[in-house]
């Protein structure tokens, strides 16, 4: 453990990537192998669930600190993190024998605790952290929350793998995609030794756009342009080898199994087939929202009346590989050449789920910004604006593929309640949550929460609303605070669904605080009737 909690120690130290990339290459050389699979397995979000909740672990922390819950509560509002403020709390009695005990040992005990009674897991953590050092406590603790952040990416991790072990990127991210449990993998099986279906099932590295930073003008002349709506899902790559589908997120997962609508292209598609495409809800013939969507993330199986309620299809944008061959390097305008003939009549096939992301010629940038203004109508993000000589490259680049998203929504809307933020700003009230106008049928009109943001102000306008909300709580929730309603903020976000677990029955996606309008009083605030409004 000593090793892991060393290197969580620099890496929190720094925010240079070159000097995380060298010390994960460090440890990756150096560690145990077995904790060096569980360390991949935590930087990768493959972690055990947690054996205790954080309530418990506040208590127990307050009770072994021998201070009372309220002072650990007020204590962890400033702190921001909870592993961290148990960590600097609770006194260290002695003994160096847990130092003896790697990483896997505490991974493993949690999985072990996971189905233990209360008593047995508050004695574990008891003589654990009182055992071990201050970064020893704190990572254990992190674990233990099942909230791992180290601002470290698993690009970034495998870019360190990879310089300590000589195994080129593109085959380790391979390796470490899919569903492999770190309890039952060896360092060798899971890094070093090539896998059988490395070949088969393999994708290639996904290309992405940038933002456009201008105007479509600045990119030259339309004419060399090809532009596509921008569609609101999930990235994915779908492959056909050796009879067999694999289908897999841009978050190099391989998610196969999640989708089972997909199954019946294996046997359309020809052997050697790669695309690249949206996985988007499709109820009713029809795209949905990503609010639909979300109903079967995270699924590892899904059931009939899912498959029917929130059925998907894979709306399809390259292809990269066809036949075996690798086009990658091929100009977009051939790629699509042969995509749109192999895509087309699947697409007209009600129970094939898939369609075409249709390309359109830009014959002029007036005519891309009236495609734009579309965009909302046709539920996608804006455009996709794609250089028709272009490669499929790999990861971000500037100059072939550009993203260029639909203005945001906006609102003006009452802050209502105020929560501590994290940690520079672990002293600071910077998480909000703000109301619309609901209004009644007899005249009356009430303030209902629909949406919380966190970001958008300067830091010193955060310190006004801070000391203002100091000044004016009206009642306290443990950490949340409810405050006067007093303020109007412009909130933009991207989009908009209706939600019923949402007070206001509305869910916004990206909520972001656009400027503080001193100048409005609450009473111009927007109502929920504007709001629903804007639903397409």
């Amino acid at each position: 453990m000593n090793e892991f909690a060393e290197l969580i120690r620099t890496l929190d130290a720094t925010n240079k990537t070159n000097a995380k990339v060298a010390a994960l290459s460090a440890y990756f050389r150096d560690a145990p192998d077995a904790d060096k699979v569980w360390t991949i397995a935590i930087l990768s979000h493959r972690r055990p669930p947690r054996p205790v909740n954080t309530r418990l672990l506040r208590e127990w922390a307050s009770e072994l600190a021998g201070i009372p819950l309220w002072l650990f509560e007020e204590s962890y509002h400033i702190v921001g993190d909870l592993a961290e403020t148990i960590a600097l709390v609770i006194p260290r009695t002695g003994g160096e024998e847990s130092h003896n005990r790697s990483l896997q040992d505490y991974l493993l005990d949690m999985i072990y605790l996971k189905d233990r009674e209360e008593h047995e897991k508050k004695a574990y953590l008891t003589e654990h952290w009182q055992k071990l050092g201050y970064y020893e406590r704190f990572v254990l603790t992190k674990l233990m929350t099942g909230g791992f952040r180290i601002g470290i990416s698993q690009k970034l991790m495998t870019r360190a793998l990879s310089q300590a072990t000589g195994v080129e990127e593109d085959l380790l991210a391979f390796r470490l995609m899919g569903n492999w449990d770190p309890a039952a993998s060896s360092f060798r099986q899971l890094v070093l030794e090539e896998q059988e279906s490395e070949n088969q099932s393999r994708p290639y590295p996904f290309y992405l756009a940038y933002a456009i930073e201008e105007t479509p003008e600045a990119l030259g002349a339309p004419g060399d342009w090809l532009m596509e709506h921008k569609w609101d899902g999930i990235r994915a790559q779908l492959i056909v080898r050796s009879g067999t589908m694999f289908l897999w997120s841009r978050g190099e997962e391989l998610i196969t199994e999640s989708y089972p609508e997909f199954a019946p292209l294996a046997e359309t598609l020809p052997d050697g087939t790669v695309l690249d495409g949206e996985i988007l809800p499709f109820p009713k013939g029809k795209v949905g929202t990503f609010n639909d969507l979300q109903k079967r993330l995270g699924r590892k199986k899904v059931g009939a009346a899912l498959l029917r309620k929130v059925p998907v299809i894979l709306r399809a944008y390259d292809l990269l590989e066809w036949e075996g061959r690798d086009l990658r390097e091929q100009p977009f305008e051939a790629r699509r050449a042969l995509l749109d003939p192999l895509i087309e009549p699947l697409a007209a096939d009600p129970g094939m789920p898939i369609d075409l992301s249709l390309t359109l010629e830009v014959g002029s940038w007036e005519a891309a910004h009236r495609e734009r203004g579309e965009s909302r109508e046709r539920r996608s993000e804006g455009l996709m604006l794609k250089r028709k000589d272009s490669a499929y490259g790999v990861g971000r680049k500037k100059g072939d593929w550009w993203k260029w998203k639909v203005d945001p929504l906006t609102v003006d809307a009452v802050l209502t309640y105020a929560m501590r933020g994290h940690g520079r700003r672990s002293n600071l009230f910077t998480d909000y949550t703000f109301a619309l106008w609901e209004e009644k049928e007899n005249g009356e009109r009430e303030l209902v929460t629909f949406a919380k943001a966190y970001s958008g102000l300067t830091d010193a306008e955060f310190r006004q609303v801070d000391a203002w909300i100091k000044k004016n709580t009206l009642e306290r929730f443990g950490p949340v605070r409810s405050v006067t309603p007093e303020h109007v903020f412009e909130i933009a976000f991207e989009g908009i669904a209706r939600s019923k677990r949402h007070k206001s029955g509305f869910a916004t996606r990206f909520p972001r605080i656009v400027r503080w309008r001193k100048d409005k009083p609450i009473s111009e605030a927007n109502t929920l009737r504007e709001l629903e409004n804007m639903i397409p």
